[in-house]
């Protein structure tokens, strides 16, 4: 069932970003020979009009073929070179290149509109002046590897009900139990086996630890983040407009979040654990499912915007690859040679692949 909800939910983003792609090369006169989802080998498709309709085989990712995109003589100086991108304004090519992110972002922003209207997760420190946050819950929003509570399994999105260390106890459920309680709590039972209930889903559960140093750490402590989450509800208005505005705000975490990983991989610092693809993503998908469909929804928006930060990037075969030579043309004077773009995006393409695939290999072996 995972696998099934992360093809459709890749299905409708992948499909989305290259729908703008391929309304704004239609309406600006461009030609596009197919619209594919998946990559070769071909499965099915059907033909309409001067467009192929294309259902590939690998799932992961899609593509729209749009005529002079990857120029040749044909696109250039053909008989139907007044429809080649190539022969486009810059502007043109510019807002074609573009149409995809923008519709993941379009996509991204409906969701999490839609999530504020039917009872989006929040933080409390989130919460816009005048709404009112409601099922509060004091929960667990990242847990420290090798840390004494990834030891004994607690996880993401549990529920803190109470923490007992011999006689003593915290047990103020929900809206009362905050952040600090707890980091008190431990820091006065430091050396004392402390029992944390926790509520998983619909199951209330409870596990014993000792709190521990962690390498690095001066303190010893259990090892998680917390944070004060309810359920925000907004008027249909409001919600549109807090949506963007979470959109943004997630969307520049997101490039912060690009920039850090790329710059470490320069410096050869960077951890591939915090790296996810397919894979990993199947199973990300089962956790939000298991929270409920609004935390799937959240999920979607959120891979959404990933897929636009993504395409952004100034890579080759990338949108914000081709996007650079763009530039580098208008600032030049002239094209770039066809062969050498080509050549460049055919080798970003192979190199992306080759990347999907160690990443993919790195999912695979979390599970063993």
């Amino acid at each position: 069932m995972n696998i099934l909800i992360f093809l459709v939910i890749l299905l409708v983003l992948v499909l989305s970003h290259e729908f703008g792609h391929f309304i704004v090369a239609k309406k600006s006169g461009i030609r596009v020979d197919e619209f594919s989802f998946g990559f070769p080998p071909k499965l099915f498709g059907r033909k309409v009009g001067e467009t192929s309709y294309n259902f590939n085989l690998i799932p992961f990712g899609g593509y729209v073929k749009i005529f002079g995109e990857n120029p040749d003589e044909d696109s250039i100086n053909g008989p139907d070179k007044n429809r080649s991108f190539v022969n486009k304004p810059k502007y043109i090519q510019a807002m074609v290149l573009f149409a995809g992110v923008f519709m993941n972002l379009l996509v991204a922003w409906v969701l999490l509109s839609v999530g504020l209207m039917s009872g989006l997760p929040t933080s409390s420190g989130a919460v816009p002046n005048g709404a009112i946050l409601k099922n509060t819950s004091l929960t667990v929003t990242s847990v420290v590897k090798e840390s004494p509570a990834e030891k004994i399994g607690i996880e993401v999105g549990d529920k803190i009900l109470s923490m007992q260390s011999g006689e003593k106890l915290i047990n103020e459920i929900s809206e009362n139990l905050g952040a600090t309680d707890v980091q008190d709590f431990v820091k006065r039972h430091n050396n004392e086996e402390i029992r944390i209930s926790i509520k998983r889903a619909d199951e209330n559960m409870e596990f014993t630890l000792i709190p521990e140093k962690i390498e690095g750490g001066e303190n010893k402590i259990i090892g998680i983040s917390m944070d004060t989450i309810g359920t925000l509800s907004l008027p249909i208005h409001r919600a549109f407009w807090e949506g963007l505005k979470l959109t943004g705000s997630v969307t520049w975490a997101t490039v912060l979040g690009f920039y850090n990983l790329i710059h470490d991989a320069v410096l050869g610092q960077a951890d591939m654990s915090s790296v996810t693809g397919p894979v990993g993503i199947v199973g990300v998908v089962g956790d939000a499912r298991e929270f409920g469909f609004i935390y799937l929804l959240s999920f979607t928006a959120l891979i959404s915007i990933n897929l636009a930060v993504i395409n952004l990037i100034p890579f080759p075969a990338l949108d914000g690859g081709r996007l650079l030579f763009l530039l580098i043309e208008k600032i030049k004077g002239s094209r770039i040679k066809p062969e050498v773009a080509n050549w460049v995006n055919t080798i970003g393409f192979g190199l992306l692949m080759l990347l999907m695939i160690v990443i993919t290999f790195h999912d695979v072996m979390k599970l063993f």
